[in-house]
């Protein structure tokens, strides 16, 4: 199969290799700096192409995915300087994208040298020839992008969880949930409770919709309540029923949160119950997010089910371990570790259908106009679906695993995921699924906000 590479290969030759930059530029401050610069006749590298933008804040990073797709060697941002925005803050906006996108262009194997970012100002000709000639010479010293893709499958492969470490005892709450489930809909509290019904495969659950007081029989509670009912909360189900009990553990009851904050759903459309967990089973030993899950109760619930839950102490290895493993790699194997990921999607959606937080009417990949992300079954636009999905998802994204769980190619998506979530913690001090009052964090900024990375 034929895919796009995360950095297209170049030409080998590096006796006559010329390094292609792609510019990207607001129209206000940057744009009218090259241009000055021209005037001013101030020489530097033919090599960049300028895209004009009409602010840094309306830099996707989708369009910096799709240069480096179509044979870019190295992307350059360039905006106003913080405080100088045409449109008041929109580079305040831009640099925490950029934070973010920074950090997993890192994470991905992409050398610093190939993504830099810049202020430039409208009076700062000369700094825009200086950036460019100092980018243009990076890219000169790491070279053309080696075709590193063939020796991907030789990459040491490491498995969810090592060791892996067995799933508790599940808790006895069957009784007490299903009485709980029979007086909200004898009350009249809810029109409908979803939780988990036993599967058509043993050790398997299914979602279970019970809208009658006599079908609570249907409800049971074990290690294998690994779904995350948040998500049938966006899907037509408060619509078609009205008020909606829900059994939630702790990462489902972040995903609600995250839903209130975006305003998808009203608090008064659902009656959350709580269920303590202690951790769920995904292929036989427990789920890597709860390796590092350090809260066995859900928030923002209205009732819980009393139980008596053993202390579990949180290794803290599971995802932790194994982003620290990837980044021990060199950029070369990064590049090749994650390009043999990608070069496995399908692109089935189904990590779309899971996830409770990618709600869209019509998702970027459906798009045809434009059309964002190809639609071709050669493989084409696997990459720039992985890694859009990845930062829509950054600030947002409960670690909840259904993405990873549900891939048929084994996709390891949770690791792109959860890397986003400590970048957003480290450098914002959020953490999805918290305070439901708080704004996500690429939808605020802050005037401290740190830009070392910024030229």
């Amino acid at each position: 199969m034929s895919t796009e590479t995360l950095l297209t290969p170049s030409a080998p030759d590096t006796a006559t290799w010329k390094p292609r930059l792609v510019a990207f530029v607001c129209n206000w401050c940057t744009y009218t700096g090259a241009d000055l610069a021209g005037t001013s006749r101030t020489e530097y590298p033919a090599n960049v192409r300028i895209v004009r933008l009409p602010c840094s804040g309306r830099i996707d990073p989708h369009f910096i995915i799709r240069a480096f797709e179509q044979g870019a060697d190295g992307v350059l941002v360039s905006g106003c300087h913080p405080g100088d925005c045409h449109y008041t803050a929109g580079n305040y906006h831009a640099r925490r994208k950029f934070m973010v996108l920074h950090a997993l262009a890192e994470f991905l194997g992409i050398e610093p040298e190939r993504l830099q970012f810049s202020w430039v100002s409208a009076a700062e000709g000369r700094k825009w020839a200086d950036v460019v000639s100092d980018v243009v010479a990076g890219l000169l010293r790491v070279g053309p992008v080696q075709p590193t893709w063939g020796g991907a499958g030789e990459l040491p492969v490491r498995s969810l969880s090592e060791p892996p470490r067995p799933v508790p005892e599940p808790l006895d709450v069957v009784g007490e949930l299903r009485a709980t489930a029979q007086r909200w809909l004898s009350d009249c509290r809810v029109d409908v409770f979803v939780g988990y019904g036993q599967g058509s495969l043993p050790g398997r659950l299914r979602p279970a919709f019970i809208t009658s007081p006599d079908e609570v029989d249907q409800l049971v509670w074990n290690e294998h309540a690994v779904n995350n009912l948040a998500t049938y909360l966006t899907r037509g189900l408060v619509k078609r029923h009205g008020r909606v009990g829900l059994l939630v553990k702790s990462c489902d009851a972040r995903a609600v949160v995250g839903l209130l904050q975006e305003r998808q759903i009203e608090r008064e459309q659902v009656t959350l119950l709580g269920v303590p967990c202690i951790g769920v089973e995904v292929d036989g030993a427990l789920a890597p997010k709860c390796h590092t899950c350090d809260s066995a109760w859900p928030a923002l619930v209205d009732e819980v089910l009393s139980a008596e839950v053993p202390l579990t102490p949180v290794d803290g290895e599971g995802l932790a371990a194994e982003i620290a493993w990837v980044e021990k790699m060199s950029p070369a194997q990064r590049r090749a570790w994650w390009q043999a990921q990608f070069d496995r999607c399908l692109r089935c959606y189904a990590c779309r259908a899971v996830c409770p937080l990618c709600y869209c009417s019509q998702c970027i990949a459906d798009q045809s106009r434009p059309q964002w992300v190809s639609k071709s079954s050669d493989g084409r636009g696997n990459l720039a679906w992985n890694l859009v999905r990845a930062f829509h998802l950054a600030g947002r994204c409960v670690g909840c695993g259904e993405c990873t769980r549900v891939c048929p190619s084994n996709i390891r998506l949770d690791l792109l995921n959860a890397k986003l979530a400590q970048v957003v913690r480290d450098e914002f001090g959020y953490v999805a699924g918290g305070d439901p009052d708080l704004p996500p964090p690429l939808t605020t900024y802050l005037l401290e906000d740190h830009e070392e990375f910024i030229r």
